[in-house]
């Protein structure tokens, strides 16, 4: 999902940024108020950072001669939703892109959008949908893994369909490149979750509290802005 400098012509490069900006900046907005709100959440958001950049920074070799690497964005999105995902996984692109030579800087807007807003988003959707159905906290927690790595990679084809080719035989020649080597990385990052949701339930079960408080307030907020119009 790193892409690189040079594959992307510069006006995706700016489609991409422009679609990206307004996502950071509330995720940076959203982190401050959290803090603030909740300091006790300081080392859990690190720990959701530190997810991301450990598991996105796993190159892994493709059958494709590409390469291939889990997003970690999954338990950001469970717990803060999609504008901090962006936020924490712009860091880490910038981070790999200038110093590990993953992604790049004029890519970097098409790259946040893929694993830090869309991807997450559907995540989210996902998420929410598990937890209102009364699924328990670690398989939604691993589901909405699966779900935000697969869709970074969809997002990611359709990225560069866009940029070369711009039709279905293109778009499909792109995922199913990502596929081959994705979908085991997926399932394998779903049960990490998965097992770190079984771990936090048992031992910190008022993380998953304080984010269904975080997610009451916004709804609270959304339906006074909606009342107000």
């Amino acid at each position: 999902m790193h892409i690189m400098e040079g594959f992307l012509d510069p006006i995706w490069c700016a489609v991409w940024f422009v679609i990206a900006i307004p996502f950071v900046v509330l995720g940076a907005k959203k982190i401050i108020e959290l803090v603030r709100e909740h300091p006790e959440q300081k080392m859990t958001v690190a720990l959701a950072g530190a997810f991301i950049f450990l598991l996105s920074s796993l190159k892994l070799p493709s059958v494709t001669g590409s390469s291939s690497h889990p997003t970690g964005t999954g338990f950001s999105a469970a717990l803060y939703g999609v504008s901090v995902t962006a936020f924490l996984a712009t860091i880490v692109l910038i981070f790999q892109a200038l110093l590990l030579a993953h992604g790049g800087i004029t890519t970097l807007g098409a790259n946040i959008c893929s694993m830090g807003i869309i991807g997450p988003m559907v995540g989210v959707l996902v998420w929410k949908l598990l937890i209102k159905a009364g699924v328990n906290f670690p398989i939604s927690l691993g589901i909405t893994a699966l779900v935000a790595d697969l869709f970074t990679y969809v997002v990611t084809a359709i990225q560069m369909t866009l940029n070369h080719g711009q039709s279905m035989d293109a778009f499909v020649n792109f995922l199913s490149n990502y596929a081959a080597t994705q979908l085991p990385l997926a399932f394998v990052e779903a049960i990490l979750f998965f097992m770190f949701g079984v771990y936090l339930v048992r031992n910190k079960p008022e993380i998953f509290d304080i984010s269904a408080d975080v997610a009451a307030k916004e709804a609270a907020k959304s339906e006074a802005k909606t009342e107000e119009a």
